[in-house]
């Protein structure tokens, strides 16, 4: 796939197939995303892939504890409420996605239930925990911003291979669970996870795109005749 097709097409993908991914595909994504460019060639991220039992032990914690009132204990800053145009896209895509799935305003269940999927990581059959070295927090956002490189050359590769992905904080709300199943040591950051596997076509948020600002909007441009 050309890869402006890629970064085009792409979109989240939330409903997967029952249908487990092969490792060697999974190290091809990854060798691919970790080419990305980092501060003074720091190369800060980590990917730990879950699948399998692991996996399930996450899933099951995150949503036991968040069901159970648990505060999220997530190990970097919390985005806190958006305000004002930032609000706007949030509840934009919200709106969007409950359209495709049926889900009304009213319906406090479907709702819910969409919610818990994203503890869930969305069911998908992998799911990628992305940290970062611990020892350069103190040199400000830069490692995560690194680390957000990385994470969408992950997620541009596999789309070209026919996978999907979600990067899905939610499935990392209760840090905790997942540094244990994952065996994640103690010097790493857990900053994300992205989860991935074979897009169902028949699960309707699927087709969902976001949409984007018009360019005069992102940019603008000094010096041009």
């Amino acid at each position: 796939m050309e890869l402006d097709q890629a970064m085009h097409d792409r979109r989240s993908i939330r409903g997967f197939q029952d249908k487990p991914v092969p490792r060697a595909l999974i190290e091809e994504l990854i060798s691919l995303a970790i080419r990305a460019p980092s501060s003074m060639n720091t190369q800060p991220w980590h990917m730990h892939v879950l699948t399998g039992e692991p996996l399930r032990r996450v899933r099951e914690g995150n949503t036991e504890r968040m069901l159970a009132g648990v505060p999220p204990k997530r190990e970097i800053p919390s985005h806190g409420k958006y305000e004002g145009i930032h609000r706007d896209r949030q509840v934009e895509i919200a709106k969007m996605l409950f359209a495709a799935m049926g889900i009304e305003r009213h319906d406090a269940d479907a709702r819910q239930d969409w919610v818990m999927r994203g503890f869930r990581q969305f069911d998908a059959p992998v799911s990628i925990v992305v940290t970062y070295d611990r020892s350069l927090n103190d040199h400000g956002p830069v490692a995560i911003f690194d680390a957000g490189a990385a994470v969408y050359g992950l997620v541009l590769a596999a789309w070209s291979r026919g996978l999907g992905c979600v990067i899905n904080g939610q499935g990392i709300m209760q840090s905790p669970v997942v540094r244990e199943s994952a065996e994640i040591p103690e010097d790493e950051v857990i900053l994300t996870c992205v989860a991935l596997g074979w897009p169902n076509e028949d699960f309707a948020a699927n087709d969902v795109k976001s949409l984007r600002r018009p360019i005069e909007e992102v940019a603008t441009f000094q010096g041009f005749d």
